[in-house]
């Protein structure tokens, strides 16, 4: 597997990516009112640093770092990360992580942060632990997950 920049052309798959996790109701906090033209503007657009892994020219994940903060605050990164759920289990999660956290790093980031990392992805907070990451908050009934109703949610940190 190849992780690489991303180019204009692979805005779209990255795109239809991101709107699977969202409708998936279970990882992001973005809903189904939440516009193409959001998404773009705040995370799939060139502005931002986007990797796309890929294998045999399919694109199979994509991450997507960018300042958590504007201003005196831009020196902390914020990152999202998406698998394509036909290609999940298969180690690409945990691949994107360690990328971005050196890339993160590269760009001249000094610290990454998660706003909201739903408790029950358990995947996702074994992931970040795993790569450094402390929970320095617990956001009570944080994220309203579609089958669980009001469940907690993190905030993940780590110096980079």
């Amino acid at each position: 597997m190849n992780i690489r920049k991303a180019t204009k052309k692979d805005l779209k798959r990255v795109l239809d990516m991101f709107q699977e996790v969202i409708n998936q109701k279970i990882y992001y906090p973005y809903d189904h009112n939440t516009s193409q033209n959001e998404i773009e503007h705040s995370w799939v657009n060139l502005n931002n640093h986007i990797y796309v892994a890929e294998e045999e020219n399919e694109l199979l994940g994509a991450y997507i770092v960018k300042p958590n903060y504007a201003g005196w605050g831009q020196h902390i990164a914020n990152a999202a990360y998406m698998v394509d759920s036909r290609a999940r289990g298969k180690g690409i999660g945990r691949q994107l992580t360690k990328h971005s956290l050196q890339s993160a790093k590269e760009a001249g980031f000094r610290a990454m942060q998660f706003n909201l990392v739903v408790s029950t992805n358990k995947n996702a907070v074994h992931l970040w632990k795993e790569h450094g990451f402390e929970i320095i908050a617990t956001i009570p009934e944080g994220f309203l997950h579609h089958e669980l109703g009001y469940v907690d949610a993190y905030i993940f940190y780590r110096k980079l």
